[in-house]
């Protein structure tokens, strides 16, 4: 998405995905669109519910026609670079849980990466291979850096390094940023988790 040039779905898994995204687009309104204008997360659990239906006149009822109960919305931003949305759909009403929305999030982190490697034209359409400043190596570099700081707090948590990660995520969830800038944190030492506080809190080092 931007917003200087037309916006357009890059990749769709499935039909209802598609329809989705191209509603979306040729409607002007919807939970992607809200996400990339405000820059924030838009999950909507049950498009049935009122303020819903109220919100997006036309899209909820169409979504809902194509096969979709519940769509959740993540930015894909990386500093003030917001190259587009991460949408998902499910066919039922469904609530994310802290987990799985830290996991989505993850996700759309690691989309914004792989995003940000493929030149875009001035139309916004892609035109292959990486960027002349930015290689696929960055996004090897991100992951080792998570991978590093969760390693870090099995240490401190005395905790796997499965349950380590999610502290990781929840806290990066519950204090609004990136994981990576969290991670980052970490590694540097600027940030240490403590086995006795809760699981989205931690403390910074001085």
């Amino acid at each position: 998405m931007s917003k200087a040039a037309v916006s357009h779905p890059l990749c769709s898994t499935d039909d209802i995905s598609e329809q989705l995204e191209e509603l979306q687009l040729t409607l002007g309104e919807g939970p992607c669109v809200d996400a990339f204008v405000r820059g924030s997360a838009v999950l909507t659990p049950d498009l049935l519910a009122t303020e819903l239906q109220d919100h997006w006149a036309v899209f909820a009822d169409t979504a809902l026609e194509a096969g979709a109960r519940a769509v959740f919305s993540l930015p894909l931003q990386k500093g003030a670079i917001s190259p587009g949305v991460l949408d998902l759909y499910a066919n039922i009403p469904t609530v994310l849980d802290t987990e799985e929305l830290a996991d989505a999030l993850a996700f759309a982190d690691l989309a914004t990466l792989l995003l940000l490697d493929t030149r875009i034209d001035e139309t916004g359409a892609p035109t292959g291979g990486p960027t002349p400043d930015r290689g696929f190596e960055d996004l090897g570099a991100y992951r080792a850096e998570i991978d590093q700081a969760s390693g870090m707090l099995t240490d401190q948590l005395g905790v796997g390094i499965e349950e380590a990660f999610v502290r990781l995520r929840a806290y990066a969830y519950a204090q609004g940023r990136r994981l990576a800038d969290v991670a980052a944190d970490v590694v540097a030492r600027r940030l240490r988790f403590s086995p006795d506080a809760e699981p989205d809190q931690a403390e910074e080092e001085t």
